[in-house]
């Protein structure tokens, strides 16, 4: 059976019915998915500037826009797999302890109707719960993360569970494959050296948005590929990744980064990659304007899918 796409834009206008992302069918419309986009609305974890509990409703509301064809990467990423839109999971706003069970349970349950998981933030340590979800099914995978700040610190004011701690506490739970991880686009000041200490010892590799400047994007791609080679990957992208004066609407944006642009590049040089899993966080939409992070998100996770259904049966 062929693949339901989103809703006609040229019969149907995009502002008329309710908000899937991309105008996509709801899982419950379909049944089953290749791909599941789901919304992950909490932000308990933030360290700084609350709001990326409304990140999901907002990435929805900029994909809009999004149309049937990836001119960049040749292909109609809803065209080969059914991709569906899941909606949000019911998360308590108060105990970051019951957040993350209940994400790991739902993000389980979902795995029995969808092949791969999309999931819509949030702040990033929802990406935790995830990653354990996930790797019940792969094993411990290969981690791209895409962020301005490393994540991987210790706790905040003694707590061991934040935005700012989950690949440390991935690293210790054995959900990360030895020496294949990378973060990408880091920036800005640290707390000391140690950060870099720990986060080597942890086995990633660093690609600072300096690097972005001074190699290629293809020679990053490339240095990225070899590095995972066919491993299952996990995407994790932060949107304070991207420079703050195009995408403004986070909690923790650091000067520096690169542009949508050159995310987007990124993302699609990648193609090839087994992607598995993935993730876009810390979209605080009430320091946005115009939408603007919004639309860039949505333009991610749209990528995010053509790299997917590029790798299904490849």
């Amino acid at each position: 059976m062929e693949p339901i796409g989103p809703r006609n834009s040229l019969e149907e206008p995009r502002f008329s019915n309710s908000t899937t992302f991309a105008r996509l069918p709801t899982l419950a419309e379909v049944g089953s998915a290749g791909i599941a986009i789901v919304g992950a609305p909490f932000d308990a974890g933030v360290s700084y500037r609350p709001g990326a509990r409304f990140g999901p409703l907002a990435i929805r509301t900029g994909s809009q826009l999004l149309r049937p064809y990836d001119p960049a990467m040749d292909l109609f990423p809803f065209g080969k797999v059914q991709v569906a839109d899941a909606g949000d999971m019911g998360i308590n706003p108060f105990s970051i302890d019951e957040a993350i069970a209940t994400i790991e349970t739902r993000a389980s349950e979902l795995a029995t109707h969808a092949d791969r998981i999309i999931t819509l933030g949030g702040d990033h340590t929802i990406a935790l719960p995830l990653l354990r979800a996930l790797t019940k099914r792969t094993g411990p995978v290969a981690l791209i993360h895409f962020d301005a700040h490393l994540d991987t610190w210790d706790t905040y004011f003694g707590a061991p569970y934040t935005h700012g701690t989950p690949f440390r506490r991935a690293f210790e739970d054995g959900l990360l494959l030895e020496d294949r991880s990378f973060h990408v686009g880091t920036r800005g000041p640290l707390y000391g050296s140690a950060d870099l200490e720990d986060d080597a010892r942890f086995g990633f590799q660093i690609i600072t948005s300096d690097d972005l400047v001074d190699a290629s994007i293809g020679d990053i791609a490339t240095r990225i590929k070899t590095r995972v080679g066919q491993a299952p990957v996990y995407l994790s992208i932060d949107i304070d990744v991207i420079d703050p004066s195009a995408a403004p609407g986070t909690g923790t944006p650091e000067a520096g980064g690169p542009s949508s642009r050159e995310v987007l590049k990124l993302l699609r040089q990648l193609r090839g990659i087994n992607l598995v899993g993935a993730d876009l966080v810390e979209v605080s939409p009430s320091y946005d304007h115009a939408e603007i992070t919004a639309i860039a998100a949505s333009h991610v996770i749209y990528t995010m899918i053509g790299l997917m259904t590029a790798s299904i049966g490849s």
